[in-house]
């Protein structure tokens, strides 16, 4: 499967709305069902120095660009915590298990490692997301804690994994 990643555009809004609200993809981000387009533009339209998003397309027969997946790295603003970022990452149900994640997660890295000189990366992960756990443990990443009760899924709390990648300076 041909994809490229390129950093997140505008244009792009309509796709990682529809992402968000994707079976298969929802139930493990801390999005809503009423998350209107209007909304992902308007946080895309005013991402910062600190938050670096990319995504994963492809591109069909006519030639149109079709977002499959996005992932963001986040420095955290606070002085004492500037060492630091957070990762989040969704893949298209039909596209998972291709490589993408997995290369979305590496340009997130590389830009940690060889531009940002960040020492940590964290993560959360819903602890039935096994997938994802496996790639992010390939990674390097390792289960830190568990945050029990963290979040609500489908009527009922769910806990999630905490998850981090530090890297020896």
């Amino acid at each position: 499967m041909e994809f490229r990643i390129r950093p997140v555009c505008l244009g792009d809004a309509k796709d990682i709305n529809e992402l968000r609200h994707m079976p298969g993809v929802f139930e493990n981000i801390l999005g809503i069902p009423s998350e209107r387009l209007k909304k992902t533009e308007d946080w895309i339209s005013k991402l910062d120095n600190y938050t670096h998003e990319f995504v994963a397309i492809i591109t069909d027969e006519s030639g149109s660009e079709r977002v499959v997946g996005m992932a963001g790295l986040t420095v955290f603003g606070n002085s004492r915590l500037r060492h630091s970022a957070g990762i989040g990452i969704m893949v298209h149900r039909e596209y998972q298990g291709n490589g993408i994640g997995r290369k979305l997660m590496e340009t997130l890295l590389d830009i940690a490692d060889n531009w940002l000189m960040l020492v940590r990366v964290e993560l959360s992960v819903f602890v039935d997301n096994l997938k994802a756990i496996e790639l992010y443990k390939k990674l390097g990443f390792d289960i830190e804690g568990t945050k029990r009760k963290a979040a609500i899924r489908n009527g009922e709390y769910i806990d999630e994994y905490v998850m981090a990648r530090i890297r020896n300076t």
